[in-house]
């Protein structure tokens, strides 16, 4: 625990604690670990369809974002270099790292979690190798069955997920319009999904303020650091239902994102995306403020 909320060291933790170097890195290993196999079946267990329509309930409540299950994007961890591994984690930002990919709720807590993917890869590859990648894909994830959007009667909308340009558009994700040349629409709903988004954003910067050895380059062996990020996972979902969310520890945090990547989607994602569009411009979905925002 010295070690993830301070990012002290193995030295440091030598003097501190009269503990060989080898054996500080086996105890914070052998730790986390144990954190991860305690904790994560219960902080980070995978929603049912009742808990995807309460999480759904609270975007709608905080960002205004109607049939939204949750925010997904990834951070760069930085790390020392892994032994033989060439360029595999050099990332665009020329210093190597792995990739923490994480899905959240409104209340800042993490629901998936893929960590320790190659630094070199994008987003869009991280994400469609990830497990929630995957089971979005099979339509195994349980989301509740289509819904009309508040205030309407049809159509029946998805429940979706909202991300940057770096993924794949689809039925259940929605990422922003390209800016260029948008119309007022457009702008209004790159608006609303960045108001969504932005929760992921604050729960990294949360996550890396309240575990600080994230603010440093980690040097650990490569399990060693993929366990200790996994444990503060979980550790930050388990410090968040117990003590409840300061927006101060969001402002500001040292994890990079990922460069975005041009990705094409499909048109039933892009169907769905026209209707969200054309929702928020009508008097059931629009906000007073929206237009003063763009």
């Amino acid at each position: 625990f010295r070690y993830l909320g301070t990012g002290q060291s193995l030295a440091s933790l030598h003097f501190a604690f009269l503990l060989g170097k080898s054996t500080a890195s086996v105890i914070i290993r052998e730790t986390c670990v144990a954190i991860w196999d305690a904790l994560h079946a219960a902080v980070m267990g995978q929603p049912h369809k009742e808990q995807w329509k309460e999480i759904a309930d609270v975007f709608q409540q905080t960002c205004q974002f109607p049939n939204c299950a949750g925010a997904i994007d990834g951070k760069h961890i930085r790390i020392k270099k892994p032994v033989r591994s060439g360029s595999q984690y050099y990332n665009y930002k020329k210093y190597f790292s792995f990739v923490l990919f994480a899905m959240c709720d409104a209340n800042y807590s993490f629901r998936y979690i893929d960590v320790g993917s190659y630094g070199s890869r994008s987003d869009s590859a991280v994400f469609a190798h990830s497990e929630f990648g995957k089971l979005l894909h099979d339509k195994a994830l349980d989301l509740p069955e289509h819904t009309a959007l508040p205030g309407t009667t049809s159509p029946a909308m998805p429940f979706v997920f909202v991300a940057d340009e770096a993924i794949a558009l689809g039925e259940n994700l929605m990422r922003p319009y390209s800016s260029r040349g948008l119309s007022l629409a457009r702008r209004v709903f790159n608006y609303r999904l960045t108001r969504a988004r932005r929760v992921v954003e604050c729960a990294f910067g949360i996550l890396a303020n309240k575990w600080r050895f994230l603010h440093t380059p980690i040097h650990l062996k490569l399990e060693t650091a993929i366990s200790a990020v996994k444990a503060a996972c979980v550790l930050h979902n388990f410090v968040r239902a117990r003590d409840g969310f300061n927006f101060e520890d969001s402002l500001t945090h040292s994890l990079h994102s990922h460069r975005p990547s041009v990705v094409r989607g499909h048109r039933q994602g892009a169907a769905v995306r026209e209707q969200f569009t054309a929702y928020f411009m009508s008097p059931d979905g629009a906000l007073p403020w929206q237009l003063d925002a763009i």
